[in-house]
C-alpha cells in the first residue's frame, strides 16, 4: 500500500509538472466557448421560475417530501436486490424518465439504470440512497420543466442542458461517491487509482477521452484491409477502386460517399462486418471516397468545392474508369446530403448520368433533427461564421464531443469512471476506435453547412440555394432511390429521414431497420441479427414523379411515419440483402471482371486504403 502511494504520488507529481500541462495552464488563451444555447436555456429557466414564485415554493416543497419519501424507503428497504430486480437493471435514467409520470412508486429508481444496479450500489445502504436521491432529483427537476409555461422548442432545450447537467454530476462520476470505484481501490491497495491518473495523464496528451484500446488497431493492417487501388487524387479526396471478388461484376459501378465529418473507413471496418467489402462479394465495382483530413492549407474550401471537386469529380472519374455512361451512388449521413446536392446540379444542368441512388441515414429535410438543435441557435451560427466562415479549420474533436454529448453516459462519463476512477483500460472495439478518429472540417465549408441545414432548412427550399452557379430543387433528384434509415437513430431520427425521402423527385424504396446511426446500418448479413421494416402497401415503391418545373412538395399521398410503421412488415436479419436485390435491378448486365484497377488516363496510384484516411487531426501520420 504505501509503495502505491509513493507511485501514485510521484505520477500525480510529473502530471502537474508535464510540459505539455504547464503550457496549458500558464498560456494566455481564450476561455473555451459555452455550449450553445446554455446561456439562453439558464436565463428562461430563471426567468420562468421568478415569474412564478409559487411554483418555485411548490418545487422546494416537492423536493422535501421525495427527501422524505427515499429516508422512509430506506429505513425500510435493507435486503440486497433480487436476481430479478438485477435483471431489470438494464436501462438508463434517460429511458426511465421518459415514464416518469406513471413511475411513481417507492420501487427503486436505481434498479432500472445500469449505472446504479450492481451489487455496489444496492448493498450498502447509504450508496443506495445517494443513487436513489440523485435520480429523483433528476426526475423532479424534468417534472418541474414540464410544467413551466414555455414554448415546446424552449422546454426541449431546457430538458436537453439539464440531461448534460445531471449527467455531469452523477455521483458515478467521482471516486468518493463511487462505491466500485472506493472497493476497486482498497482491493488493489491504491494501484487503480495510479493507473487511472496515468489514463487521464495520456488521454490529455491525446486530446480526448479512450473508448477503446487504441493500439489493437491500425488502419490498413487491421482494419479498413478490403483489397483495393487508390486511382484518383486531389486536394479534397482520394478515389479509392476495390477489387473483384467474383469472375463477373454488374455493368454499372457503385460509387459510395462517406460523411466527410468522419473517415470512410466505417464501412470497412473488418472482413466480417465490412459494408464495402459486401458490396463487392454481391458483383459490384465499388468506388469509395476517402475524404482529405484538411490542414490549415484547406482552410478555405467551400460547399461548392467539396460539390464540383470532390463528388462530381468522383462521379466523372468512376465513369470514365468503368467506362460506362451511368453508374449507381450512395450517400451516408452528411456524404448523401452532399450526394443529393451533387445530383440536383447534375440533373438541373442536363447530365443524367446516375442511374440510382441510395441513402442511409441521411438528412434532407431538417425540420427536426434531434437533441442537437439545443447546440444550434442565431448566436452559435453567427459566432462560429465569425471564427472560421471566410476560412480556417474547425477541429475534428470538437464536433466529436458535441456528438459524444448525446448520448453522454454511454460516450463520455462511462468511460471517465473506468478508466480514471477505477484505473481500467477499455477493451477493444473497432467501431469505437472509429469513433474517436475525428476529421477536421474547413470553416466556410462548415458554416455553410450549419446555417443551410440546421438553421435555416434551405434545402428543401425549391432554388432558394445557388451550387455551382445552379439553382438547387432536390425535385430534379428523379432517379429511382433507396432510402434507409434506423429506427434507435439519435443524429438522423428516422422520422425526419422519412420525411426528407419525400422531396425526391423519383421512385422511393423506404427501408428501416432497427438499432441506432451506425449499428443500424454496419449490420452484416452474415450474423442475422436485429431486423428491419417494409411497407409495399405505404411508401415502399412510391412515385413522387419527375419534378423539372419547381413542384417539390412533399408526396400528398404518402403516409405519415407513424402510420408507415403500424403497417409495416418486419424481417428478421439484416437489411444489406434487401438493399443488394434492389441494387442489382439497376446494375444492367454481368460483364467480366477488370484485370487491373483505373486505366490509362487514372493509374493506380497506391494501394487501399491510401494516405489521406491515416492523417490524423493533429496533421500526424
Amino acid at each position: 500500500m504505501e509503495e502505491s502511494c509513493t507511485r501514485l504520488t510521484h505520477d500525480w507529481q510529473a502530471l502537474v509538472q508535464a510540459p505539455f500541462l504547464n503550457q496549458l495552464l500558464t498560456a494566455p488563451q481564450t476561455p473555451p466557448p459555452i455550449p450553445a444555447g446554455l446561456h439562453e436555456a439558464w436565463h428562461i429557466w430563471i426567468s420562468a421560475l421568478a415569474a412564478d414564485p409559487q411554483k418555485t415554493a411548490a418545487v422546494r416543497a416537492r423536493f422535501a417530501e421525495e427527501q422524505q419519501r427515499l429516508l422512509a424507503m430506506m429505513s425500510s428497504v435493507t435486503a440486497p436486490p433480487t436476481a430479478a430486480h438485477q435483471v431489470a437493471g438494464n436501462q438508463t435514467a434517460d429511458s426511465q424518465t421518459e415514464g416518469r409520470q406513471t413511475n411513481k412508486s417507492d420501487s427503486l429508481l436505481s434498479l432500472q439504470d445500469k449505472r446504479f444496479s450492481t451489487s455496489s450500489w444496492q448493498d450498502p445502504v447509504p450508496f443506495r440512497y445517494l443513487a436513489e436521491s440523485y435520480l429523483a432529483s433528476y426526475r423532479l427537476l424534468l417534472d418541474t420543466i414540464d410544467t413551466l409555461d414555455l414554448l415546446s422548442e424552449e422546454k426541449q432545450r431546457l430538458r436537453f442542458f439539464a440531461k448534460q447537467y445531471a449527467d455531469a454530476v452523477s455521483p458515478t462520476n467521482f471516486l468518493l461517491t463511487n462505491p466500485e470505484a472506493l472497493k476497486t481501490a482498497m482491493e488493489s491497495h491504491g494501484e487503480s487509482l495510479r493507473t487511472g491518473l496515468e489514463n487521464l495523464q495520456a488521454d490529455i496528451s491525446k486530446g480526448h477521452i479512450s473508448l477503446t484500446d487504441e493500439s489493437a488497431f491500425e488502419v490498413g493492417k487491421n482494419i479498413a484491409v478490403t483489397p483495393g487501388s487508390v486511382v484518383f487524387e486531389n486536394d479534397i479526396f482520394q478515389l479509392l477502386q476495390y477489387q473483384p471478388q467474383s469472375a463477373e461484376v454488374n455493368l454499372r459501378p457503385l460509387l459510395m460517399v462517406p460523411p466527410c465529418i468522419n473517415k470512410f473507413y466505417i464501412l470497412d471496418l473488418r472482413p466480417d462486418n465490412s459494408y464495402i467489402e459486401y458490396a463487392v462479394q454481391q458483383g459490384f465495382t465499388v468506388f469509395v471516397i476517402s475524404w482529405r483530413n484538411v490542414s490549415d492549407k484547406q482552410g478555405g474550401l467551400t460547399w461548392d468545392d467539396y460539390l464540383a471537386h470532390g463528388v462530381i469529380k468522383a462521379i466523372d472519374v468512376a465513369r470514365i474508369i468503368a467506362n460506362v455512361h451511368k453508374l449507381n451512388v450512395l450517400g451516408f449521413c452528411v456524404g448523401g446530403t452532399l450526394l443529393a446536392s451533387a445530383l440536383a446540379v447534375l440533373k438541373r444542368m442536363g447530365h443524367d448520368v446516375v442511374e440510382s441512388v441510395t441513402f442511409l441515414t441521411t438528412f434532407l429535410d431538417f425540420s427536426e433533427v434531434g437533441e442537437i438543435s439545443a447546440y444550434v441557435d442565431k448566436a452559435f451560427v453567427e459566432r462560429r461564421e465569425r471564427e472560421f466562415g471566410a476560412g480556417g479549420i474547425l477541429n475534428g474533436g470538437e464536433l466529436a464531443f458535441a456528438f459524444s454529448s448525446l448520448r453522454a453516459n454511454d460516450l463520455i462519463w462511462n468511460y471517465v469512471a473506468n478508466n480514471y476512477l477505477q484505473g481500467k483500460k477499455p477493451p477493444p472495439f473497432d467501431l469505437l476506435f472509429w469513433n474517436g478518429d475525428s476529421t477536421n472540417l474547413a470553416g466556410p465549408w462548415y458554416c455553410y453547412y450549419l446555417r443551410n441545414t440546421y438553421y435555416e432548412n434551405n434545402l428543401i427550399k425549391p432554388d432558394k440555394l445557388t451550387m455551382c452557379g445552379v439553382p438547387v430543387d432536390l425535385g430534379y433528384v428523379d432517379m429511382p432511390a433507396f432510402v434507409f434509415a434506423a429506427k434507435e437513430d439519435h443524429i438522423v431520427p428516422w422520422r425526419t429521414a422519412y420525411l426528407s425521402a419525400e422531396y425526391l423527385g423519383g421512385k422511393v424504396e423506404f427501408v428501416l431497420g432497427a438499432s441506432g446511426h451506425i449499428a443500424g446500418v454496419i449490420n452484416p448479413a452474415a450474423k442475422n441479427k436485429r431486423s428491419y421494416w417494409t411497407n409495399n402497401g405505404g411508401n415502399n415503391g412510391r412515385n413522387n414523379g419527375a419534378r423539372h418545373e419547381k413542384r417539390n412538395r412533399k408526396n400528398a399521398e404518402s403516409l405519415p411515419s407513424a402510420a408507415w410503421l403500424s403497417e409495416a412488415t418486419e424481417h428478421e436479419g439484416s437489411w444489406w440483402p434487401c438493399w443488394s436485390k434492389w441494387l442489382k435491378s439497376h446494375s444492367g448486365r454481368m460483364i467480366p471482371a477488370p484485370h487491373q484497377a483505373g486505366n490509362a488516363t487514372y493509374p493506380v496510384i497506391e494501394a487501399a486504403p491510401g494516405r489521406y484516411v491515416k492523417v490524423k487531426c493533429d496533421n500526424k501520420r
